[in-house]
């Protein structure tokens, strides 16, 4: 087995995995999981730059993590930035920060390189599962993009679009509650993206839907009726289409003190959960698929499995 750790850099929160792998299995034994909202996307659709109050609240989420790496011992590391600090001007600056913290440079990576992670991730340990056929659809919402990765054991087709929980809040100026108006545009804003999807992902040809990130997850929290979050409860749960509408217009006409009310919602998530449950109700509806199989392994641990993989080849 080897320690590995893995960090993912996303707009809205940074999550870190210490693990110890076995490349040859691709067995994962999670050590430490966490995650921090930092909001690093914040404006970043507006003005085209990291924000400085965005930078710190990430660099303070990574002096803690570096303590964690330190105490668990992991000597591999990687740490991988996706939508944010891929479309902002000043990104040298964050990774001139990341490097000084955590001793590696962050690899800013692109949306299909996001998507294979997903998929690894996200299906590593579905391979033996009877009861779910492929091919898998695996969708992964995050703060300022969604990618979008059919598959059966390895990837066919990704893309990501840039549709995400923070950036349509933003572009959209949501209201508290959500207003009708908002609701339509938000879903023509989706739908495009979704044609965009199309484009390069056979959508249409998956037979197992499964979600991934801090949306889905929170969704799937809801669903469950659930007092405070429970990772093992959330695993591999599965959400029907009905289950999945009735959340998404709860949130969206619900007050800023009634969703932070939901006892499984984190507050980094209380002002972009709405929209990000309308993309999957919204890609729920394009696909046609019944139900959607929660995942919270998702691009952590399709990172650290690379990790190991590298470290025993190298």
């Amino acid at each position: 087995m080897t320690r590995v750790a893995a960090v993912d850099c996303g707009t809205n929160s940074i999550r870190l995995l210490v693990a110890d792998a076995d490349p040859s299995t691709g067995e994962l034994t999670s050590l430490d999981r966490r995650m921090e909202i930092v909001r690093l996307g914040q404006g970043v659709d507006r003005t085209g730059r990291l924000a400085p109050e965005a930078l710190e609240r990430t660099f303070t989420a990574c002096r803690t993590y570096a303590r964690v790496i330190e105490e668990h011992g992991a000597r591999h590391l990687r740490f991988v930035a996706t939508s944010a600090s891929r479309d902002a001007e000043n990104r040298d600056e964050f990774v001139r920060g990341v490097v000084d913290i955590l001793g590696v440079r962050p690899e800013v990576i692109t949306g299909d390189q996001e998507a294979e992670f997903s998929f690894t991730g996200a299906t590593k340990e579905l391979a033996g599962r009877q009861d779910l056929d492929r091919p898998y659809l695996v969708v992964d919402i995050g703060g300022g993009s969604t990618e979008f990765v059919v598959g059966d054991e390895h990837v066919r087709a990704a893309r990501s679009v840039d549709i995400g929980c923070v950036r349509l809040t933003e572009r959209h100026q949501l209201s508290d509650p959500v207003t009708p108006d908002q609701v339509r545009a938000m879903r023509a804003d989706i739908a495009h993206a979704l044609d965009q999807a199309e484009q390069a992902v056979p959508l249409a040809e998956a037979r197992t839907l499964v979600g991934l990130a801090g949306t889905v997850t929170t969704v799937a929290g809801i669903a469950l009726g659930l007092d405070s979050y429970d990772s093992a409860a959330i695993h591999h749960s599965r959400l029907t289409a009905g289950q999945v509408g009735e959340i998404a217009e709860r949130l969206l006409s619900a007050t800023h003190d009634e969703r932070a009310a939901i006892p499984v919602m984190h507050p980094g998530r209380v002002d972009v959960i709405g929209a990000g449950a309308l993309i999957l109700l919204s890609v729920m509806e394009r696909t046609g698929t019944p139900e959607v199989v929660v995942s919270e392994h998702d691009i952590l641990d399709g990172i650290a499995y690379q990790v190991a993989q590298q470290a025993e080849d190298g």
